[in-house]
């Protein structure tokens, strides 16, 4: 029976494009205006893919360093050369706004008794401000990073991280994830999972696949 429900955090309880697209309605942003969809979603796969690169050549840096080495590329590739936009939008990733179902969601499963918390490839203070952002300390129990074993998803050593600290069976646990490559890395480690499909994405061709499938998170204490 599942009595501990893990969040990935970036894409799954925050969303990722708030940043370029509050930035882009601000006075003065008129060009960042023309393209930020592209810059949000170049931005959010460079970030990742500087995460699995950095853990396969084992040259580890915290996720506040790949997020802005990702803004970099993404800005570049835009034809954006501008120092104050930059900072702007790294400010504004610090305080990322939750996906409109998150709040009741948590409130649910802890109503029901459940363990909550985030796993993600963010650095501890990263998740610490968007959680506080978001307004849901009351509702996780608590915040693992993967700077505690240095390595980013979907390594085992993160995993493992969930059942050292809630001291659980793995299918006592249910992970949830935006990343189809993440609910595989969780799967194949023997967890229940979910896959957050918002953008309706084929599934990923990997090693293991979701249990579940859905297109937002309101769903999940029904699945409990």
């Amino acid at each position: 029976m599942i009595n501990t429900c893990i969040f990935d955090a970036y894409g799954t309880l925050f969303d990722v494009a708030a940043a370029a697209r509050e930035a882009a309605a601000e006075p003065g942003q008129e060009a960042l205006a023309q393209v930020w969809p592209t810059l949000a979603a170049n931005w959010r796969r460079k970030q990742l893919e500087y995460s699995w690169l950095r853990a396969v050549a084992r040259q580890h840096v915290d996720f506040w360093q790949v997020t802005g080495d990702g803004l970099d590329w993404a800005m570049e590739a835009s034809g954006l050369n501008d120092a104050a936009l930059r900072e702007r939008l790294l400010a504004l990733y610090w305080e990322l706004s939750a996906y409109p179902e998150v709040p009741k969601m948590l409130a649910t499963l802890k109503e029901r008794g459940m363990n909550t918390a985030i796993l993600s490839n963010g650095s501890p203070a990263m998740l610490d401000a968007a959680v506080k952002s978001a307004g849901l300390s009351d509702l996780l129990d608590d915040v693992l990073s993967v700077e505690t074993v240095g390595v980013y998803k979907p390594h085992d050593l993160v995993y493992e991280m969930v059942e050292s600290r809630f001291v659980c069976e793995r299918n006592e646990v249910l992970f949830v994830s935006s990343n189809g490559w993440d609910a595989a890395g969780a799967s194949k480690f023997g967890y229940r999972t979910a896959w957050v499909n918002r953008n309706g994405d084929p599934m990923d061709r990997l090693y293991a696949a979701p249990e579940w499938v859905l297109t937002d998170l309101s769903t999940i204490p029904d699945l409990i």
